[in-house]
């Protein structure tokens, strides 16, 4: 009776367990991002609740009145179908304004038993004045006003307005010596200044000065059509029409007292930024490989508040000794978000060993300066160790040829098991000649046999040297992967005369698989062009080592149609 309680109790256990465990695996992720950040006071903006799938519930937004004061409420939802799977997403989107200054968390939001994970928001006192009683006016910031050379400097644009403006126009920031970049798209919010509402536009630059010194940024110009608020519309024509005013109005100049590198810095290669990022991933997790297989890493730096062209070489160029490397292409990307520019730089070497061993690679350390604190910081990845062991072509070669004691042992167990009993020596004289006559017979047999030349090197030109097929595979697979088009097909042809006695590309691509012959005949293009150094073998040799020959049926179809008579 107890035991049977004590198997009941632990079952439902179990039960409560699995469902908690289950509803864990299956709560959805919501994710919570704002329009812009920092914000005024009095500014409204927005709060974007995403979920990838359908939440626990409802959102409770009673949280956010505590520092926040809720405008409005949408909801949307998104489907889409991308290469044979199906997405679907749901945002909650809340139009906002802070009731006070200073930094604020958004709270996390419950959806049922779902909930968003805490945003800190940046509120800052509003400091715009509007001239009198202006109905449009303009302000400009910029953030630092004291930058270092080539970091990032912030310049927002605010277009003030409480008219319709029907047509407008606006210069670009101007700076001598220093790059400018648009941030992303203009946000438009509500505000109000001493009890009176505007509604804005913002816009948000990046800029690096490239040198020393004090620099001035142009006012900006805007003009601007606009409907005024005591004209009373006419009628013109067909149509009635308001009247339109129009108005220029030009930002303040602002200077920029940019600083030289600090002289603690001793790095060749100045980097400021925000923060930095230092990763690198490889193709083999354990850092092994064989003689002749390459072995890739893959490293990824990224920098907030900085451009690509400050981005550092991350390949050091050091020769490592039984390593042949191959870089490939740097990737180079910039994010160009509002809070500010973000750069990327990705960099991908191939690693192939020429002999088996142990090999080090140097650690690898970026020095840069943290605009935010001021102060010089390094980038570190630790030094790496890599394994190559002999491939197995290299340990078939190296064993131990057989030996011939085989072969030896059954005509000595035949000679002990079958023995002669000479009676004469007329007798012995007469098998002695039988025995030579039949060995005689035997090494002409095989003299036949052994010098007959196979079809593959009847085929071959005298001229021609035909190497192992391990030999010409291992060639091969070495220029496709240093993309060595003239390399590649040397041994390709080399390998069609062994084989089938072809004499060109195009004829070896007949007796190739159909992914082979593809690959063959666009080698065969390439290099007729002229642009075979642009050539990448990976896929070559990947069709090549995956099976190169067509057999049996499949012969017909690489080869065409049959011919209409048979000889």
């Amino acid at each position: 009776m107890i035991d049977c309680m004590y198997r009941h109790y632990c079952a439902r256990l179990l039960f409560g367990l699995l469902i908690l465990l289950n509803g864990a695996l299956q709560a959805a992720e919501i994710q919570v991002a704002v329009d812009r950040n920092p914000v005024g006071l009095n500014e409204s903006f927005q709060i974007t609740f995403t979920a990838s799938d359908d939440p626990d519930g409802n959102p409770d937004f009673a949280p956010l009145q505590e520092n926040f004061e809720i405008l409005s409420q949408q909801r949307s939802s998104n489907s889409s179908w991308v290469n044979g799977k199906s997405s679907r997403s749901e945002q909650w989107i809340v139009r906002a304004m802070a009731k006070q200054a200073g930094e604020l968390f958004i709270p996390p939001i419950a959806f049922g038993a779902d909930s968003s994970k805490p945003l800190k928001l940046v509120v800052n006192e509003n400091t715009a004045t509007p001239q009198g009683n202006d109905d449009i006016f303009l302000e400009v910031t910029a953030t630092p006003e004291q930058p270092y050379v080539q970091s990032q400097v912030l310049y927002t644009l605010k277009l003030f307005r409480k008219v319709q403006i029907t047509q407008a126009s606006l210069s670009e920031p101007e700076i001598k010596d220093a790059l400018v970049e648009k941030l992303g798209e203009d946000s438009t919010y509500a505000t109000q200044i001493k009890g009176v509402d505007y509604w804005v536009t913002e816009r948000k630059y990046a800029i690096f000065p490239q040198q020393s010194g004090v620099f001035t940024i142009a006012p900006l110009i805007l003009n601007a059509e606009f409907i005024g608020n005591q004209r009373q519309p006419r009628f013109n024509g067909f149509f009635n029409r308001p009247d339109t005013e129009s108005r220029r109005l030009a930002s303040k100049a602002i200077t920029l007292n940019v600083q030289a590198v600090p002289a603690s810095f001793k790095s060749p290669n100045w980097l400021s930024a925000e923060s930095v990022k230092l990763s690198e991933t490889w193709s083999d997790a354990g850092l092994q490989t064989q003689v002749g297989e390459p072995l890739t890493r893959t490293l990824t730096l990224s920098a907030k508040g900085a451009t690509v062209g400050q981005l550092p070489e991350l390949l050091g160029k050091t020769a490592i000794d039984g390593i042949k490397t191959y870089p490939d292409q740097p990737v180079l990307k910039e994010d160009k978000q509002s809070e500010g520019l973000t750069a990327l730089r990705e960099e991908k070497i191939a690693f192939i060993p020429s002999r088996p061993g142990e090999y080090s690679l140097p650690a690898l350390d970026i020095a840069w300066f943290n605009t935010k604190t001021q102060k010089m910081e390094t980038a570190h990845l630790p030094s790496v160790k890599l394994r190559a062991s002999a491939s197995a072509e290299d340990t078939q070669a190296s064993a131990p040829p057989a030996t011939t004691t085989a072969m030896q042992e059954p005509q000595n167990s035949q000679v002990s098991a079958s023995p002669i009993s000479v009676t004469s020596s007329s007798d012995t004289r007469f098998w002695q000649a039988v025995s030579a006559t039949l060995a005689l017979a035997w090494l002409l047999t095989l003299a036949v046999l052994y010098g007959r030349p196979s079809s593959r090197e009847a085929t071959a030109s005298p001229n021609t040297k035909v190497l192992p097929v391990t030999a010409l595979e291992k060639t091969l697979k070495r220029a496709c992967w240093e993309n060595n088009s003239q390399a590649a097909k040397q041994a390709l042809l080399q390998w069609g005369k062994a084989e089938f006695g072809a004499e060109s590309l195009g004829a070896i691509a007949a007796h190739c698989t159909e992914a082979l012959r593809e690959e063959v005949l666009g080698l065969n293009r390439l290099l007729y062009s002229g642009q075979h150094q642009d050539w990448q073998g990976q896929a070559l040799w990947q069709a090549f080592s995956a099976k190169p020959t067509v057999t049996g049926g499949d012969r017909k179809s690489a080869d065409g149609l049959e011919p209409l008579f048979k000889i």
